[in-house]
């Protein structure tokens, strides 16, 4: 668990924007790029379609020692090898979660406040996802929390904090100015005409303030 104080790039393979089929190239491509821990997201999918998902990218990032991180599902874990799960504000508490995992694993939850992320902390979680600090349009309906927290949450929550939400290679710079060090990005590596080349970037940026 003390290895998410060295994680910096947080990717998400998100079958809103990747076809089924590109699952296993489209995880490749994030660790050639140097993703450091990776989310497998399906929402809208069978619990069995997820299984499949991850089990095509776990012979992946198992090799290239990359965590991978299922959203939701808790229970999954018990029928599948990945190393943790990632849960919302109106999903399973994180003690809940271990109660039901019954294993050692990593678990994230989202916060989107200063309040919430340091209950999540409290509660036992390992990282927080903290945002969305733009629009986004992985989650439309969200409330993009800003800029002015960031510091904050930095000085007063111990464990490893993901800023997520709308942020970008030119907007990168300016949120880690804010009192940011770590983030996750969905659509702009995602998105991307060269996945692993834009990741690259993309940690370049964040190796180069650490």
């Amino acid at each position: 668990m003390n290895l998410l104080s060295s994680y910096f790039l947080y990717g998400i393979v998100d079958l809103g924007y990747v076809g089924p089929d590109r699952v296993a190239s489209v995880t490749t491509q994030l660790i050639d790029g140097g993703i450091d821990i990776l989310q497998l997201r399906a929402k809208q999918r069978s619990k069995a379609e997820i299984v499949r998902f991850a089990e095509a990218m776990l012979p992946i990032t198992r090799g290239a020692g990359v965590p991978l991180i299922l959203n939701d599902h808790p229970d999954l874990l018990r029928d599948v090898d990945a190393d943790g799960c990632h849960v919302g504000q109106e999903d399973l508490g994180v003690d809940a979660v271990r109660d039901l995992v019954q294993r050692s694993c990593i678990i994230g939850k989202s916060t989107h406040s200063l309040a919430e992320a340091l209950a999540a902390e409290k509660e036992g979680a390992d990282y927080i996802g903290f945002g969305p600090l733009f629009p986004t349009a992985t989650k439309p309906d969200a409330k993009p929390i800003g800029l002015s927290d960031i510091r904050a949450v930095h000085q007063q929550v111990r464990v490893p904090i993901f800023c997520i939400g709308g942020i970008k290679l030119d907007n990168l710079p300016g949120i880690l100015l804010a009192g940011c060090k770590r983030v996750c990005i969905v659509s702009e590596l995602l998105l991307a005409s060269d996945v692993a080349k834009r990741t690259r970037e993309v940690k370049s940026v964040l190796v180069g303030q650490t």
